[in-house]
């Protein structure tokens, strides 16, 4: 640390009791009140080198009548300095007291214009041509600004400081000039800089990063590190301190004043790191994001730093983690939901509306146009084109297959943990994504087998609601088993998933030359009997012997077979949408299909289809939880 005395002369101020004066034989002429503390000086030495001083001696006209400095800049302790100056006593500044020293000689006028070689154009020349040099002194200087905040920008001394601090951080990236080369420090940690200036306040971090970020020569992943160190230093504790001024302000008396002061002041500070993020797409990581948005929710920011968060966490969502979208919701939130499923939703809209954007590229050609000979420089520039669109479409399929296990994830923790989450605003999330984003639809039936669970009293209609968004062919094997005896899924969902279930298990059969037949339950198979037309007939006389089964199995050999079934199901399928009506349920349907496909049948299927509704209680018996 650097210092300079001023003065040669021994101090010869003493102190007696409120009274503090010099030791001299000339008796004291003047007397001046500051913070408390009344001085017996000298008029000559003081008039001499203070122009304030003077004029105020003028205007009350009192020779010997004390003089009282209001709301005098440093104290006390400051106003000594300056007088031991003006009696050329030996005084010492340093970077703990510069600021003070310096703002008491402007309120008292100790300019060049009073005397030359005056106390305020000693003390910049010592600011610019010392303690701004090294990075410790000028960052305890720029430190010390903020009790004089309003003076010191006056003065330019705060300008000064921290144009000074940006310099010395970008100057030398190893930090060796400013003697603060951290012990282990290595090019993938984050900038040595970064700890000290995370001790400023607000306000004047977001000067030195506005600094630092002019410059040039800084990247922006550097910024990023800097920032999460910043808010990893402050927003704990404001998120902290907002929660005890809420409970504080509930309390009643001065606490809402309180309260209200210190959510406007961590609101500023989660604003101020927004607009100081880096263009860069990965300077920040997407969890980093995240927190911000969450804070910014809490908080009440600006409804511009929500939107820009919103825009850079669509930018790279496929990075994030279900934990990271679980949003607080704000008080306000309708049917107390705990998390905010709206400010995901509008996430995904603006993912969804960067994807479109990104596919609708114009793509390269490799192909000829018409008979025009092209050069082979050309082709090459088309085919090379044609690999980075390929390239391109692929990253951004896997975006949105990342993105949709994210969402589904994401819809399984609101259904167990949130069970207020509107069913409006679940289909919402589970639509934002789109179907091919996701290759299997066992995650989005966990959360739906989850949240039917959460609300027992769901009715037909909402249920139904629901369930469309679910792909019944995506389901894995054991997801299909689950949802075949899950007695809370509308019944035409569980006749989808046990069509699709076996015919995945007939493919399969016929993909390996086997004659293996997938079984469907028994009052399924009467579900898809009908009477057989003489050509069927027909075509069964020149199939196989085996084809068909006696017991009702049905063979998985040949794809005109399948045809077959295929068919009737879809007959089926849109039966139930045209005789299924609102005040009809779907199990009285069920029964009276099965009734009349069984007249129609053989007398195998009649008897299936002729069973009670115990057998298909059978099929659907009380679910397990899927997992």
């Amino acid at each position: 640390m650097r210092v300079m005395k001023l003065g040669n002369r021994p101090d010869t101020f003493f102190l007696s009791g409120p009274v503090r004066s010099v030791s001299t034989d000339l008796a004291t002429d003047m007397q001046i009140l500051v913070d408390g503390c009344l001085f017996r000086l000298h008029k000559f030495p003081l008039l001499s080198k203070c122009m304030w001083l003077q004029a105020l001696c003028v205007e009350s006209g009192e020779g010997g009548g004390a003089v009282e400095l209001p709301a005098f800049p440093g104290g006390a302790e400051a106003f000594e300095a300056c007088a031991k100056f003006c009696y050329g006593v030996a005084v010492t500044i340093g970077p703990h007291n510069v600021v003070a020293v310096r703002c008491a000689a402007a309120r008292l006028g100790m300019s060049e214009a009073a005397d030359r070689g005056n106390l305020a154009g000693k003390l910049d020349a010592f600011l610019s041509s010392c303690l701004l040099r090294r990075w410790k002194d000028a960052l305890a200087v720029l430190h010390s600004t903020r009790r004089y905040a309003a003076l010191c920008e006056e003065l330019g001394v705060t300008s000064r400081c921290v144009d000074a601090v940006a310099a010395l951080a970008v100057a030398d990236p190893s930090g060796d000039a400013s003697g603060a080369v951290p012990a282990g420090s290595s090019s993938s940690s984050p900038p040595w800089w970064v700890r000290d200036i995370s001790e400023l306040g607000v306000d004047l971090y977001w000067r030195v990063m506005v600094a630092v970020k002019a410059t040039g020569t800084v990247y922006g992943k550097a910024i990023g590190d800097a920032l999460k160190a910043y808010a990893r230093r402050w927003l704990p504790i404001a998120a902290k301190n907002h929660h005890a001024a809420e409970q504080t302000a509930a309390g009643g008396g001065g606490g809402a004043a309180n309260a209200e002061r210190a959510t406007k002041n961590h609101r500023l500070l989660v604003e101020k790191i927004v607009s100081l993020l880096p263009a860069e797409r990965n300077a920040v990581s997407c969890g980093f994001l995240l927190k911000l948005l969450k804070a910014a929710n809490i908080l009440g920011a600006s409804p511009a730093s929500k939107e820009e968060l919103t825009r850079r966490v669509a930018s790279q969502l496929e990075d994030a983690n279900v934990s990271d979208l679980l949003i607080p919701a704000t008080p306000p939130c309708a049917g107390g939901a705990l998390y905010d499923v709206d400010a995901v939703v509008t996430i995904l809209e603006e993912f969804a509306l960067r994807q479109a954007a990104a596919s609708g590229r114009p793509e390269g050609s490799p192909g000829r146009a018409g008979r025009h000979r092209r050069s082979m420089s050309a082709e090459s520039g088309e085919l090379e084109g044609a690999r980075r669109s390929t390239s391109m479409a692929a990253a951004s399929h896997g975006a949105m297959v990342r993105v949709g296990k994210l969402v589904d994830g994401f819809l399984a923790v609101v259904a167990t943990k949130d069970a207020r989450t509107p069913l409006d605003k679940m289909i919402a999330v589970a639509e934002a994504v789109p179907d091919f984003a996701r290759p299997e639809h066992d995650d989005l039936y966990r959360a739906i087998d989850t949240y039917l669970r959460a609300h027992p009293e769901m009715d037909k209609s909402s249920r139904k609601k629901l369930c469309r968004v679910l792909n019944c062919r995506k389901l894995s094997e054991k997801a299909s088993m689950h949802a075949a005896q899950n007695e809370l899924l509308p019944l035409r969902v569980v006749v989808q998933v046990l069509f699709f279930e076996n015919a995945r298990a007939a493919g399969l059969s016929s993909g390996h030359g086997n004659r293996v037949a997938a079984r469907f339950p028994g009052d399924v198979s009467a579900l898809l009997a009908r009477p057989r037309t003489t050509e069927e007939n027909g075509k069964d006389e020149q199939r196989p012997a085996g084809s068909v089964a006696a017991d009702g199995d049905w063979s998985v050999e040949g794809r005109r077979d399948w045809s077959v079934v295929a068919s009737r199901v879809a007959s089926l399928k849109m039966r139930l949408e045209e005789e299924d009506g609102e005040d009809a349920g779907d199990e009285a349907f069920v029964h009276r299909t099965r009734a009349g496909l069984a007249r129609s049948a053989s007398s195998r299927i009649t008897a299936a289809a002729g069973r009670s509704k115990r057998m298909l209680s059978r099929l659907w018996p009380t679910s397990r939880t899927f997992t």
